[in-house]
């Protein structure tokens, strides 16, 4: 029932702004050079389906997205269980993780076009190091607060480490994981436009560029509008997925 009316809220919020737009497109306030009605970047969007252009630069951008995502996943997890297997060697990385945690991934993409080039790799590394940082600090906390007392509960059922971890720590650190990831791909979509943008020649971000240096405002707008929902689509998917393995657990769930 709350999920039912929540799509009606949403729903009713999106034809507010349809009406809206409509209506500010229809007493010209702006020319349709600079704001499109709605109707032309549907228009826009069905042409852009049929010719195939928007579905090779979704394709492209979803590529990188998941190719940087997943490599960041796998280094958060690796090192996260290193700072739960052994804090104090890994402590020593406390610095220089504090370091590049607060450099921001679009600062990079100088450097790294000057390494890189302008291929796969840069973009890659960008949405890897905008993922890396909210997926590696939620899976730490989650491993390394874990409840002390059902680990004792535990020992005393002479469960041994593997065991415990598996059954005890891994289900609390779960909900922590879930909201890692549902915040990187927040960034990973965000980083991804930026680095298209600036050093690519197909993807979204390079759609949304392009069309903006060719003063097609409706294609910008279909860049923006399918880039928010396949960012609410993707949240959506994990919403659901959580609700399977977490069984409603959800952290930070807006």
């Amino acid at each position: 029932m709350k999920n039912k009316n929540t799509i009606y809220k949403n729903l009713i919020v999106f034809t507010i702004i349809l009406v809206i737009w409509e209506f500010v497109f229809r007493i010209k306030i702006f020319s349709p050079i600079y704001l499109p009605g709605p109707y032309m970047v549907l228009k826009s969007f069905l042409e852009m389906i049929a010719d195939g252009s928007l579905i090779v630069n979704i394709y492209m951008s979803l590529f990188r997205i998941g190719l940087g995502f997943i490599l960041a996943f796998i280094t958060a997890l690796g090192l996260s269980l290193g700072y739960f297997l052994n804090a104090k060697v890994f402590s020593y990385l406390d610095g220089i993780l504090n370091f590049l945690k607060n450099i921001p991934p679009l600062g990079l993409v100088p450097l790294l076009i000057l390494w890189l080039g302008i291929g796969e790799g840069t973009k890659i590394t960008m949405v890897f190091m905008a993922s890396f940082f909210p997926l590696f600090l939620n899976m730490k906390k989650g491993f390394l607060g874990f409840d002390k007392e059902l680990v004792e509960m535990a020992l005393s059922f002479s469960y041994n480490k593997m065991d415990i971890f598996k059954k005890v720590i891994l289900p609390q650190s779960l909900p922590d994981i879930y909201t890692g990831i549902r915040i990187s791909l927040g960034y990973a979509y965000r980083s991804i436009i930026a680095a298209e943008m600036i050093a690519a020649s197909s993807g979204l971000g390079y759609l949304l560029n392009f069309s903006r240096q060719m003063s097609r405002t409706d294609k910008v707008l279909v860049s923006l509008i399918v880039i928010g929902f396949l960012g609410l689509f993707t949240d959506y998917l994990l919403a659901k997925l959580s609700k399977i393995v977490l069984k409603g657990d959800l952290r930070n769930e807006t």
